[in-house]
């Protein structure tokens, strides 16, 4: 890209290629994650997704989508106040999602079961609740996918006590290939623009599924995925599917 160029068609172009840079560099990373989540689906386990900020972007990629696997989870902040006891004005605070203790309440909350899976989405993977969350589910036993960028989390210190990055922590790391602070398109006088760690990860997550689905269907096993709502009878059919992980399975949030 030429320097100081802005426009549509320049970050299309450097969208592109960070899409492919992350397709090529996360070739033996997706096909790990995805025998990951066939095992957690084929134990009758649950996907559980996490993330603050726009991560939450990505979960819902992971979290009762259309084409997406059922048996999946969102933990997000406002279950402290649509699961938990807490008012609603606990999520007035900016810093909340650093409040020590946070990650393992939400993943109290959550009620995960042994066999279940954690999918952990940060572009920087040094937060004080991503790494708490993360600590929390090795020590509970779970397999742990991180979504991170290396390049970020490795141009930044640890933030949390341990000295620990969410990459550090992770069974499989799959890295989105963002820039150091996520933006593509450098800006005068300092800065960037457009954000692109939402498109290299959302691209990652779907690779990562439908690897995971051709395995389970390559060893006779069903894949539960969800119709769209939006189609004749495709809510029916998902209610069905949805009540083998009754009470399991959280789709509030905001």
């Amino acid at each position: 890209m030429a320097e100081g160029q802005i426009s549509a068609a320049a970050f299309a172009a450097e969208g592109r290629a960070a899409t492919e840079r992350a397709v090529a560099a996360n070739k033996d990373t997706v096909a790990a994650a995805g025998r990951l989540f066939a095992d957690c689906v084929a134990a009758d386990g649950v996907v559980h997704g996490f993330g603050t900020g726009h991560s939450q972007a990505t979960v819902l990629e992971i979290v009762g989508r259309a084409g997406g696997l059922i048996p999946t989870n969102r933990i997000g902040l406002a279950d402290l106040v649509l699961r938990g006891d807490e008012d609603r004005s606990v999520l007035d605070d900016p810093l909340l999602e650093r409040s020590p203790g946070l990650a393992r309440r939400l993943y109290d909350l959550a009620g995960p079961q042994p066999q279940d899976l954690f999918v952990i989405v940060s572009s920087s993977g040094v937060n004080n609740s991503i790494v708490d969350m993360a600590l929390h589910v090795k020590e509970a036993g779970h397999k742990l996918v991180a979504l991170t960028s290396l390049t970020h989390t490795r141009a930044v210190p640890p933030q949390h006590p341990s000295g620990k990055r969410l990459a550090d922590l992770a069974d499989a790391v799959l890295d989105n290939c963002a820039p150091a602070g996520d933006a593509l398109l450098p800006l005068p006088g300092g800065g960037a623009l457009c954000g692109v760690s939402t498109i290299t990860s959302a691209t990652l997550v779907q690779m990562v599924l439908a690897e995971a689905v051709g395995i389970l269907l390559s060893e006779g096993k069903e894949a539960p995925v969800y119709v769209s709502a939006n189609l004749p009878g495709g809510h029916e059919r998902n209610i069905v599917l949805e009540q083998r992980y009754a009470g399991r399975l959280h789709r509030g949030g905001f």
